[in-house]
């Protein structure tokens, strides 16, 4: 029997080849009826020419008469047309079945622009086939309807979105997609896929199965050369895959990468959107993506040269861009907040959305600005400076623009008995940064908001805490001076570290990410007390007992000196205010507190005079100490005889 005729196997057959078929079809004017009839028919060969003439005459967009062709060829032609066009290596008529597997993806593929087609579990059946013809030398006649095929298969349904990625579409789609021509129609309909596949599968997944370094190049550099909306489908894309930072195995392995020319790509993606007119919310993700950037690779990458391969841009540009658009990011946003909280009507879930999505973009906002004055604090450290003077001057100048705005912002909430929300905790981070590097910029406003700005809590907080945290290098800093010391006790701000302090370092320790803000309030509130003669601090007794339980529990339960030095020398200058009858009197402390505490100051005093590294200051404040008030602490020589 001819090839050409049904055989075995369930494969597709005809007694006319495709040339005479396709020349009958062209002598007569195709309809619709014509065409049911012949797909209805008893033989493969009506069936077949039925179907050429849906490819000349059915419009993709007359989903009636899709359905119509559907129902009349049935499953089973389609499913054997397309398998008849597979490539077989034992074939004799590859031309044939390559002309049948064209017709096979092409009628599905027209078939799948009616919804309820293309969710069909049918068409979901046909994805691993479509997907092997890809991989195959011969799927390159079709490629495109291949992907048009997918791509509306998987956005019908998410089942079909499933089905890709388990059939390994994730994979062939990163094999080929460096090789497909930038911006092209098939570029396009992959970084749509992608984005389906994100939509619907965790990042988390994707990695376990497959780290898409592929994809990350190809997608990069679209993002990159192109200059049409794909650019902002591979930017949406690529902040889809980079913007999760919750998973550390995850962002580990992208630093790992040969990253040179992705790094740079979106780099250079980046600079084109920010310094070109494009619609704000697209200005937006690049700020996003830019924040993701830093976070994975370090505010250096801000300013890194980009590499030879790579197409070329000032490499101080995307530090003024993206601080540029922060700022006005910061600007716009926080003035809609205001309004959205104190003026727009309360109590409707569309305020509330609009809040909170305004919350998380002046947080992204926000930390970029605050990586950026870090970036500009560890290149003044630097002997040899990265950046030129006219450089840092715009910088510096856009950041006290924006320090301005969010002074106010906080002035305004302030007025209006704001204290709990994201943003208000995000707008003291980023004067606490920027503070902290100039501790003498808009000193009256600071001094005006200080106890207002420790008061303020975060949406999950139930008392301040990461506030106080973030502003401990400033208060750490201004409470050297007597005027600093001034303004934190008008305010209560001892109280305010005290209670930080006992947060970090308590049985119940929050997590931070060294121990850099540990000292810093114990030199903060060291600095209080040893000025107190001079400002006159109000505390209560209850401040002092938390402050000493919490001494008690950081020193026995470390075996650094340096650490055990500073409780000690903290714990000395407390004990000026108060004695042993009183702290015993209170209900929170006892015997075995007060025992820890004894102990604690005997070793150090014994250690500095048998160590000559520790800190002989904080040593002299502990001996000093202990002369003033041993006569009221009766047991502590008991501590020291044992």
């Amino acid at each position: 029997m001819d090839a050409d005729k049904v055989s075995h196997a369930g494969e597709c057959s005809t007694s006319t080849s495709m040339s005479q078929t396709q020349q009958e079809e062209h002598e007569q004017c195709p309809n619709m009826e014509e065409c049911l009839k012949l797909l209805k028919g008893d033989r493969d060969e009506q069936r077949l020419a039925g179907l050429l003439l849906v490819t000349k005459f059915c419009k993709a967009e007359d989903h009636s008469s899709l359905r119509k062709v559907y129902h009349a060829v049935g499953t089973s032609f389609l499913h054997r047309l397309l398998r008849t066009g597979m490539p077989k290596p034992e074939s004799v008529n590859n031309d044939n079945r390559v002309a049948y597997l064209h017709l096979a993806v092409t009628v599905l593929a027209a078939l799948c622009r009616v919804p309820d087609i293309a969710s069909s579990q049918d068409m979901l059946s046909k994805i691993p086939l479509i997907l092997e013809v890809i991989s195959t030398p011969s799927g390159s006649s079709v490629l495109e309807e291949c992907y048009e095929f997918l791509y509306l298969v998987s956005a019908a349904s998410s089942d079909g979105i499933m089905k890709l990625y388990e059939s390994g579409g994730i994979k062939i789609l990163a094999s080929q997609m460096p090789s497909l021509q930038d911006g092209s129609h098939l570029m396009e309909i992959s970084i749509k896929l992608l984005q389906l596949i994100l939509s619907r599968i965790s990042l988390d997944i994707i990695y376990n199965d497959y780290l898409p370094e592929l994809l990350l190049t190809a997608i990069a550099r679209q993002f990159a050369v192109l200059h049409t909306s794909l650019k902002f489908d591979a930017l949406h894309l690529l902040n889809g895959i980079l913007s999760p930072k919750d998973t550390a195995q995850f962002l580990a392995a992208l630093r790992t990468l040969s990253k040179d020319n992705i790094s740079d790509n979106i780099r250079i993606g980046i600079v084109a959107v920010l310094q070109n007119r494009v619609a704000p919310a697209e200005r937006l993700q690049a700020l996003f993506l830019a924040e993701s950037m830093v976070s994975i690779y370090g505010e250096d990458w801000l300013i890194n040269q980009v590499s030879a391969s790579a197409v070329q841009s000032p490499a101080e540009m995307c530090l003024l861009l993206v601080l540029e658009q922060s700022r006005v990011e910061i600007a716009v946003l926080l003035n809609e907040l205001a309004y959205l909280k104190y003026e727009a009507p309360q109590d409707t879930s569309a305020t509330a959305e609009a809040i909170e999505l305004k919350r998380r973009n002046v947080a992204v906002a926000c930390s970029l600005v605050e990586k950026i004055i870090k970036l500009i604090s560890n290149i003044g450290g630097n002997d040899g400076n990265l950046l030129d003077e006219g450089t840092l001057t715009k910088l510096i100048h856009q950041l006290n623009e924006t320090i301005m705005v969010v002074l106010e912002y906080l002035e305004d909430a302030k007025e209006h008995g704001q204290k709990k929300g994201d943003d208000l905790l995000a707008s003291v981070r980023i004067i606490g940064s920027y503070l902290a590097e100039v501790p003498l910029a808009c000193k009256e406003k600071v001094q005006n908001l200080l106890g207002y700005m420790l008061s303020v809590e975060g949406e999950d907080e139930q008392s301040p805490f990461y506030a106080v945290c973030f502003l401990l290098p400033l208060l750490c800093q201004i409470t050297m001076e007597i005027e600093g010391c001034k303004a934190m006790a008008s305010c209560g701000g001892l109280k305010s570290v005290i209670d930080c302090f006992s947060k970090l370092v308590g049985p119940d320790g929050y997590m931070v990410e060294d121990n850099g803000c540990i000292f810093l309030a114990c030199d903060t509130i060291m600095n209080l007390l040893l000025k107190n003669d001079k400002i006159q601090l109000t505390v209560d007794e209850s401040s002092f007992v938390s402050l000493l339980r919490a001494l008690a529990y950081w020193s026995g339960n470390t075996d650094d000196m340096s650490s055990m030095m500073m409780a000690a020398t903290i714990c000395a200058l407390v004990f000026d205010y108060t004695s042993e009858e009183a702290l015993l009197s209170c209900s929170d402390f006892n015997n075995t507190i007060l025992g820890s505490l004894y102990e604690l100051i005997t070793r150090c005093l014994a250690s500095s005079k048998q160590d000559t590294n520790v800190d002989m200051d904080l040593s002299e404040i502990i001996s000093a100490g202990f002369s003033r008030w041993v006569h009221r602490y009766p047991h502590i020589r008991e501590a020291m005889k044992t």
